[in-house]
């Protein structure tokens, strides 16, 4: 029983990982394809573009507010390893620096950077599904885009579809208010803002089932609606 036990938290913590690179890829690539940002990082890169602060501390400050909304957002339900998230997005931060010195190429044809953007939005999905789901500590925004699918009595992919469209929005509204034109938003960031939560809600449809019986998390469920009861 214990090997058991063990085996499912590696199988938990690999899959963790392995959606936390990915994801960080994802959002890289995203920016790489030069048709704007990521819906989620448009709010930080918005900010920091037209104030010209410091991106990283402006994405650390983003993700610490969307923690607060999360802890607003669960009520009694909230958990304090939630806090977590606070460190986890400097990490993130690190990680999507690597990436960004490491993918040095520059397509100036359209059809090519369509093509980075498809790679992109799918690499995207498949580590913010991956992160979540494994109930560890999620990105912040997908952590609110989680929270927001379990208030709505919905999924991630649905909760995503709504931060990403609210990001997009606020991104928006900074910039028309403080320099009159739209700053960070492109094509590949309103495809990416539809794109990406469905393809997550069709992924876990696909395959969260047999994720969840391998890193253990079926029982993991059974035992939390259980304590809640009792």
């Amino acid at each position: 029983m214990e090997n058991s036990k063990n085996n499912c938290w590696f199988y938990r913590i690999l899959f963790y990982s392995i959606g936390l690179v990915v994801l960080s890829i994802g959002i890289t690539l995203n920016t790489k394809s030069g048709l704007g940002v990521s819906p989620i990082i448009s709010i930080p890169f918005s900010i920091s573009s037209i104030f010209n602060l410091n991106f990283a501390a402006m994405t650390f400050v983003v993700y610490t507010i969307f923690v607060v909304i999360q802890f607003i957002i669960k009520g009694k339900d909230r958990q304090w390893i939630d806090v977590l998230q606070i460190p986890f997005s400097l990490l993130f931060s690190v990680l999507i620096n690597f990436f960004n010195r490491i993918f040095q190429f520059n397509y100036t044809t359209l059809w090519q950077n369509l093509l980075l953007l498809l790679v992109a939005i799918i690499v995207t999905f498949i580590g913010a599904a991956m992160t979540v789901n494994m109930k560890l500590v999620p990105n912040p925004a997908d952590g609110l885009a989680q929270a927001v699918g379990d208030l709505l009595n919905k999924g991630l992919g649905f909760g995503k579809n709504t931060i990403d469209l609210f990001s997009v929005a606020t991104t928006c509204g900074i910039g028309l208010l403080f320099t009159g034109n739209v700053v960070a938003i492109g094509l590949g960031t309103l495809i990416a803002m539809i794109g990406v939560g469905r393809c997550i809600a069709l992924f876990n449809f696909v395959f969260k089932k047999k994720m969840d019986e391998v890193s253990g998390l079926v029982n993991y469920e059974v035992e939390v609606e259980v304590a809640q009861t009792n």
